[in-house]
């Protein structure tokens, strides 16, 4: 098993990911990942994957404002705020700058339609906040944001990476970025706090449920990208 790069153990975080360990794994450790680390993947494949994620991150960004709206307490809503900000304002802008570089504009990406994948996905995520409360909504986003973290140090770790010569490694050190590790701590940080306040001991089966779910999701996102070059 492939050590851990982020979270303390008996965080909820953590605890989450080890319940879903297998498909946690299947998810962090994707083949696809593993092409982005050696530079093996092939080009088909990224820029799919690109022009999903761009309709991906606007989701996405929607589900982080409805978490703003959900929380009870200012000071978690203003966690909540910044990684809105962080999604439209940093990552975004980077993914734009990042697909120039592969000769997509943004306005390709606007127009193109979406994936079953990443509706499936995003979907997910924005139902589970309009279902439940703010913990089942930030317990859905974790997969990514978090998730995106520790695949990023992982891949700094892993002795496959290549770095000269690998057209991904860009990717990899915005995920490794010591701006985007801030966030996700701060996202750890959101989830030990919600799960104190709204009873996650008691809830914790269901919780569990829901980050697999979204673990696997986020499996069949990095899927989507390695067949479009079939």
């Amino acid at each position: 098993m492939a050590a851990d790069a982020i979270a303390a153990p008996g965080t909820l975080f953590a605890r989450l990911r080890d319940a879903a360990r297998p498909s946690w794994e299947a998810y962090v450790s994707h083949p696809f990942v593993r092409g982005l680390t050696d530079g093996s993947l092939p080009e088909a494949a990224f820029r799919r994957y690109l022009t999903q994620d761009y309709l991906f991150l606007i989701h996405f960004a929607r589900a982080y404002a409805l978490a703003v709206v959900k929380h009870a307490k200012l000071d978690d809503m203003r966690s909540a705020a910044a990684t809105l900000d962080a999604l439209l304002n940093h990552e975004m802008r980077l993914h734009v700058e990042f697909c120039a570089a592969w000769g997509l504009t943004e306005a390709e990406m606007e127009r193109e339609p979406e994936a079953e994948e990443t509706m499936a996905y995003t979907r997910y995520v924005l139902e589970r906040g309009l279902a439940g409360d703010v913990l089942d909504l930030e317990v859905a986003l974790a997969p990514c944001v978090i998730g995106y973290a520790e695949i990023g140090a992982r891949m700094t770790a892993d002795p496959a990476l290549k770095r000269e010569g690998n057209r991904y490694d860009a990717w990899r050190a915005m995920y490794a970025g010591e701006e985007f590790q801030a966030v996700a701590a701060e996202a750890i940080a959101r989830l030990d706090r919600l799960g104190a306040a709204r009873g996650a001991e008691a809830r914790f089966a269901g919780l569990a449920r829901t980050f697999e779910e979204a673990c696997r999701l986020e499996a069949r996102f990095w899927q989507m990208g390695l067949d479009a070059a079939r």
